[in-house]
């Protein structure tokens, strides 16, 4: 459904700086998947999804998007792809159903069709009891219902979701995600969707993909993810520092155990299975005599993915981002 080799953006910065937004990224994600885009403010997800969604072309590389390419075929591309940005789609002023009917227009829809998906997406959407309301006069939930029902009137087989639930309560962001799961395993859609919010990513996304300055660091399933780069960490609290550093002597030696450091009183081991390893662990220190006043078992999330990354939190807000510079700067010239 999309493949890229060697994708790139750069931008020229006011002072002619060159700035690389997306660096030579290779992608290939296969239909019926759904893929969260991960990285801080100014990593390239944006940029990276504007690319693929044709609103931007690249400085080099190539993609291709449904099977055509996002820069010779562009309007091929379009036809076959839902897109939900970051802002709202649907003007202020106008009619729900209005703006879907419109959407419907566009995509070449005769006016009795696009009413009838028009009607179809806001009964599915929970949005048909508002189809006569004016978007200004909607929740920032329903407003961003609205604009699933627009990103949704082609069937697409492809949906691009930019941060879509950015600013909604937990409520409405989980209200929208049940819609956006709902709506893809009955369309048997590919999702391709950034966010912030990491449970979004952990809950809904087949495959993660991390991007920082502008490159892929890793890919793959939530949970195998966080079982390569992170693991689990198993924490032993014992009298002395002393019973501690025999301690971790002892769990260094242990089967899945990766490593184990000792601070003060209390050992920390990050190992394969959390819940294996703690039992173990209380096990070989009451053979070796050593109490044990506290154990504790954490499981790794993807925050903890990207602080080993990266050494920061996902949420980190990066400055100077290339992403920032969009709008002024002026992009290079494009080559094929």
């Amino acid at each position: 459904m999309i493949e890229t080799n060697n994708l790139s953006r750069s931008f020229r910065a006011p002072d002619g700086e060159e700035v690389i937004a997306v660096r030579s990224i290779d992608l290939c994600i296969a239909p019926g998947e759904t893929v969260a885009v991960l990285g801080p403010n100014g990593a390239g997800k944006s940029t990276l999804m504007r690319m693929l969604s044709t609103l931007l072309p690249p400085t080099s590389g190539s993609a291709k998007v449904a099977g055509f390419d996002v820069v010779t075929q562009s309007s091929m591309v379009r036809e076959r792809i839902g897109y939900v940005g970051q802002g709202n789609g649907a003007g202020h002023t106008q009619r729900a159903i209005d703006e879907v009917v419109t959407q419907g227009r566009i995509y070449g829809l005769g006016r009795a069709a696009a009413r009838q998906r028009a009607g179809e997406l806001l009964a599915v959407l929970g949005l048909e009891q508002l189809a006569k309301r004016k978007t200004q006069a909607m929740s920032g939930g329903q407003r961003r219902r609205l604009d699933l029902a627009i990103g949704l009137v082609n069937r697409p087989p492809l949906l691009f979701l930019d941060e879509p639930t950015t600013g909604l309560d937990p409520q409405n962001r989980s209200s929208l995600w049940d819609h956006i799961l709902k709506v893809r395993q009955e369309a048997h859609m590919t999702v391709l969707f950034s966010t912030h919010y990491l449970e979004e990513a952990d809950q809904a996304a087949d495959r993660i993909i991390v991007v920082d300055h502008g490159r892929v660091i890793a890919d793959g399933p939530p949970g195998v993810l966080k079982a390569n780069h992170v693991g689990e960490r198993v924490t032993l609290d014992v009298p002395s520092t002393a019973a501690a550093e025999r301690l971790r002597l002892l769990l260094a030696q242990m089967r899945g155990v990766r490593s184990v450091g000792a601070s003060g009183c209390t050992v920390t081991a990050q190992v394969d299975d959390g819940r294996s390893a703690i039992a173990a662990a209380i096990r070989l220190a009451q053979r070796h005599s050593i109490d044990v006043v506290a154990a504790d078992a954490r499981f790794p999330t993807l925050n903890d993915v990207f602080l080993e990354l990266t050494g920061r939190s996902l949420r980190d807000a990066g400055e100077g981002s290339p992403e920032a510079v969009q709008t002024s700067g002026q992009p290079l010239e494009y080559t094929q």
